[in-house]
């Protein structure tokens, strides 16, 4: 007997709450996104530079894939679409002419977070949400 091919459904975590942990993470991606299309004038002032804000931003959420998916595959997917993601709004940013420029040291620094994010796949806080996701089932 065969087993029948995965689907990209069954790559995440055995969590209790899979589709609020996934609709969490894409809200995220929803802030990052509006954030770096939204012109800068619009957006509150961080007492960090604009390099750290696109470094943590897409450390965060490379991070939160590696919790999210079981899978390596499915990190490496992920992580692939960030940085692709992370190219396409520099080059929106400069094309929409809303008071935002194109800064290909913007995108090495959502690269850069991509990878480290990507890193904590290879310690023991890769199952911290699972861990969370536990313990949060087992109070209800």
């Amino acid at each position: 007997m065969t087993t029948p091919p995965r689907h990209f459904g069954h790559s995440l975590k055995p969590f209790h709450y899979p589709r609020a942990w996934m609709v969490l993470w894409i809200l995220a991606i929803a802030i990052v996104v509006a954030g770096e299309l939204l012109p800068g004038k619009d957006l509150p002032s961080l007492s960090m530079s604009d390099k750290s804000e696109h470094f943590i931003a897409y450390a965060l959420l490379s991070a939160t894939a590696v919790q999210l998916f079981a899978r390596r595959l499915s990190w490496a997917f992920v992580c692939l679409l960030l940085v692709l993601m992370g190219i396409a709004l520099e080059f929106l940013q400069g094309a929409m002419g809303l008071g935002r420029s194109m800064d290909r040291y913007d995108a090495l620094a959502n690269t850069i977070g991509v990878l480290i994010g990507l890193a904590t796949a290879f310690t023991p806080l890769r199952d911290l949400l699972l861990w969370v996701d536990r313990r949060l089932s087992s109070r209800n």
